[in-house]
């Protein structure tokens, strides 16, 4: 069918039935529910229906008159008269850190007057291959995706660059393959270099990183990291990966080699990912007769918990909520305006000094 034949089709639809579904009426007229969906968005641009979630509705003869929702739409799920979109959010079981980027979609949504729809993966890509394809039968317009980290990017770029909507990934990073795809995230480089440039301003002229190894962010954390060595010309100092999933070793155990080289005055400043990880630290050093900062002089990478420390911790802070903001905002965009370029944007987190690294001695000495 051309264009304005099932945009005329879908008018008829609307009339007769006072409201439609896109997925029963793409499988009633034979197209795709994502050609559908932009036939259903061009004809309320024109002001001749109006737009719900999964479907469309004849306009109201009264402003005032309440939104009608389709008989096939969940009853526990009304959808607002003011609605613009529904876009699908698929995060990760389980971490703090997802629940601070979801609390800035939904601030995001609340302002834009869009519908988000919750979804949690799995592990597998299958698992999340599954929970986008539910949404899209939901009728979703947009996707917002944080996947697993447990998932290779070059395993999904194939499956990322075949979805019908548009979609935005999320606090990762995808590869060239992964088609028109946008990204938002923390600019993690950024950030662990933002820690070195400190540490070194206060005298310490060789760092080290302590990080997660089944972190998705730790790789970039080692490059900014080199990165500021680099340029600060400071000694190259060691870098200890940390196991914490499957069989790890107890926190004493996985931090042993760290700890022995703070006895032997080996290490003295140190960027820790995550800051977990770094409280354990501080509490093995303690029991080891050893301070901080006197003994060593810590930051952390995260900033969630870091104040709660015996020690209060100086951390690097990733914008998460602005993080989860800008991906709807993003999504929104994409939506009213396909022809936009696409976007890769990174936000840069910033540093907040406490106690652990002894600026606040420094300053008063």
């Amino acid at each position: 069918m051309l264009a304005d034949e099932r945009r005329e089709a879908i008018l008829r639809a609307v009339e007769r039935q006072g409201s439609i579904t896109v997925k029963a009426l793409a499988e009633e007229m034979g197209v795709s529910a994502v050609t559908l969906r932009q036939d259903v968005r061009e004809l309320a641009g024109r002001g001749l229906l109006t737009r719900v979630h999964g479907g469309a509705r004849a306009l109201a003869p009264d402003a005032a008159a309440p939104t009608q929702v389709p008989a096939e739409f969940p009853a526990s799920a009304p959808v607002p008269a003011a609605e613009k979109y529904a876009v699908g959010l698929v995060v990760p079981p389980g971490g703090y850190y997802y629940a601070e980027v979801i609390r800035g979609v939904q601030k995001a949504a609340r302002a834009l007057g869009v519908r988000v729809v919750l979804a949690v993966s799995g592990e597998s890509l299958a698992e999340n291959q599954e929970q986008v394809r539910q949404l899209m039968a939901d009728g979703v317009n947009s996707l917002l995706l944080m996947l697993h980290p447990g998932l290779r990017l070059d395993e999904t770029d194939e499956w990322l660059s075949t979805l019908e909507v548009p979609a935005v990934l999320v606090e990762r990073r995808a590869g060239i393959r992964a088609g028109r795809l946008e990204q938002v995230a923390s600019d993690h480089a950024y950030g662990a270099a933002l820690a070195v440039r400190h540490l070194a301003s206060l005298g310490y002229d060789q760092v080290a990183l302590v990080a997660r190894v089944e972190s998705p962010n730790t790789a970039l954390l080692s490059v900014g990291y080199a990165d500021a060595v680099k340029a600060m010309g400071l000694r190259p100092g060691p870098e200890y990966r940390v196991v914490t999933n499957g069989d790890a070793a107890p926190a004493d155990a996985r931090f042993d080699e760290v700890v022995r080289a703070v006895e032997a005055g080996e290490v003295r400043a140190a960027l820790v990912h995550n800051d977990i990880d770094a409280i354990a630290l501080v509490g093995i050093l303690r029991a080891r007769g050893l301070r901080v900062p006197e003994d060593l002089a810590l930051v952390t990478y995260d900033d969630e918990v870091a104040e709660m420390s015996e020690v209060p911790l100086t951390a690097v802070a990733p914008p998460k909520q602005a993080v989860g903001s800008w991906a709807l905002d993003l999504a929104v965009r994409r939506l009213s305006d396909p022809a936009t370029p696409l976007a890769e944007i990174l936000l840069r987190p910033e540093l907040r000094v406490r106690a652990s690294c002894g600026a606040d001695r420094r300053a008063d000495a």
